[in-house]
């Protein structure tokens, strides 16, 4: 089987990049297509698979009408040299269009619910993966699992923390630190969003900082005062660094929700709900804010409670008890397509399989 995987975020790397593994390794072959936008090639490269880069994103309005007809052509070219069976992606209009055109199935992973990029892709695609908690109900075409996108590679099957986060960091044995995350709001779907104010983030920084190291990711640039801060590591290792962080503050929906599956208190502020940060809530891992109030307070609360590291894994393992391995699921529902897609149909429970 030939699978063509279309990356639009970091995160997308990290979602697929255990499922392209198990799949070459069961003897099928995988491509990857990008655009350069954050560190997506970086982590393509770091985990050696093979890619073909479709150039810089655009970010006004007009540039990204351009580049939906310019990427369209780019991934159908693309589709027509390496002769893909499947192709699939986290909700990529792309490959969507291009496997329309090619005449093969879509298969979209999908866990914000964006009705905006959604309307472009959906109509072009054979079906969708999403997790059961999602608030959204795309129709026919959606198959529902129980997990979060993150699990699909920071599982326990895949993912153990090395210990070595300090190192990494070049800090002290023992030292403890804080991770904070800052989004540029450039986006589509951020559009009329927000998140921190400039007064706000001032104030949180300058308290954490007076207690911790603070290390700051951002999309954008940093006021020149918080500039010291921003995290010098390589993308790959940014999940050892969360694992081992007293706690995460961030306007991130995806590094929020990555920290909670870690079992590192996470604190999410952003006006955009999401439906995975909302289910992980309940097992008291992400706290979620839709603007800044009470997230100082919430700050001071974690920091109050006994052994925090351990009351969060131990709020992580009752999450697990209840989440199926994605990778795997994913694995055996592109080997078996479409026979897998009206099993899982007449038979939802098969995923507790995995």
């Amino acid at each position: 089987m030939r699978v063509l995987i279309d990356i639009g975020h970091p995160g997308h790397v990290h979602l697929f990049r255990n499922f392209a593994n198990i799949m070459m390794a069961n003897g099928h072959h995988i491509l990857f297509t990008c655009r350069e936008k954050e560190f997506e090639i970086e982590l393509l490269k770091a985990a050696g698979f093979s890619y073909v880069s479709f150039g810089k994103k655009y970010s006004s309005t007009i540039g990204k009408l351009i580049g939906l007809i310019k990427f369209d052509i780019m991934e159908f070219i693309e589709g027509v040299k390496f002769k893909p069976d499947i192709l699939m992606s986290h909700g990529s209009p792309y490959a969507a269009h291009a496997a329309k055109m090619l005449g093969k199935p879509h298969i979209s992973l999908e866990d914000s619910g964006n009705w905006e990029q959604m309307k472009i892709y959906l109509p072009f695609t054979a079906c969708v993966l999403t997790p059961d908690v999602l608030f959204e109900d795309l129709g026919t075409k959606q198959i529902r699992y129980t997990s979060y996108h993150e699990l699909a590679y920071l599982h326990p099957h895949y993912f153990q923390s090395t210990g070595k986060a300090r190192e990494i960091l070049g800090l002290k044995e023992g030292e403890q630190y804080v991770i904070l995350r800052f989004v540029s709001w450039n986006a589509s779907h951020d559009k009329g969003q927000r998140g921190f104010s400039e007064k706000e983030k001032e104030r949180i920084i300058s308290y954490l900082s007076s207690r911790y190291r603070v290390f700051i990711t951002s999309e954008g640039d940093l006021p020149v005062q918080y500039e010291s801060f921003r995290i010098k590591i390589s993308p790959e290792k940014i999940h050892e660094v969360l694992a081992e962080a007293i706690f995460f503050v961030g306007e991130g929906a995806t590094m929020a929700a990555e920290s909670g599956v870690l079992g590192t208190p996470s604190i999410y502020v952003n006006s955009i709900r999401r439906a995975y940060n909302e289910d992980q809530e309940q097992y008291g891992l992400v706290f979620n804010f839709q603007n800044e109030e009470g997230v100082f307070e919430k700050i001071k609360e974690i920091e109050q409670l006994p052994n925090i590291k351990e009351t969060f894994q131990k709020r992580r393992e009752k999450m697990l008890a209840d989440k199926i391995d994605l990778t795997a699921f994913m694995v055996w529902f592109v080997e078996n397509y479409p026979a897998s897609r009206e099993e899982i149909r007449e038979n939802p429970a098969l995923q507790l399989n995995f």
